[in-house]
């Protein structure tokens, strides 16, 4: 009979040994499926309209914990769902062809969503003439669009505030 304990005893850690396991299993699953539940969630985000890294940190960071959103921004990252410099590219792109701006004023609203400033200026370096070129246009309309309403002066403090 000592021996038949024994054999129930090695038994029963056995099975509980499997259980373990088994549910381990589960809760790798479980973990993955929630994971991949967000970075779909994440993704549409992204897709909706281009984002940068910044806002869709600011968006999510009270959602999720910080090494899941890290870790969802870099497969996001590595299937270029998430370019920063892309976003630079597509949004000066933008202000070009619908907005008077200064070189000053793109670079502030690229630093307001969370662009490095680094990235900002080596891109403005790399398309300086472009860049110049649009600058000048748009300071030539707002002297066309203003000259009307304003004085000379008034209009130079306008162009040395834009």
């Amino acid at each position: 009979m000592h021996s038949a304990e024994e054999f129930l005893k090695s038994r029963n850690i056995e099975v509980n040994k499997i259980n373990d396991e088994k549910s381990e299993s589960m809760y790798d699953f479980e973990k993955a499926k929630e994971f991949d539940k967000m970075k779909s969630k994440v993704l549409k985000y992204a897709l909706y309209k281009k984002r940068t890294e910044q806002e869709i940190r600011q968006k999510f960071s009270k959602e999720l914990e910080e090494n899941v959103l890290n870790d969802i921004i870099d497969v996001l990252k590595d299937n270029s769902y998430i370019d920063d410099y892309n976003y630079i590219e597509r949004a000066i792109s933008e202000y070009i062809k619908l907005k008077k701006m200064s070189i000053k004023e793109v670079k502030y609203k690229l630093l307001a969503k969370g662009i490095n400033s680094r990235m900002i200026d080596e891109y403005v370096q790399k398309n300086i003439y472009e860049l110049n070129e649009f600058e000048l246009n748009s300071a030539t309309q707002l002297v066309r669009k203003k000259k009307d309403s304003m004085e000379v002066n008034e209009i130079r403090v306008f162009l040395m505030k834009k």
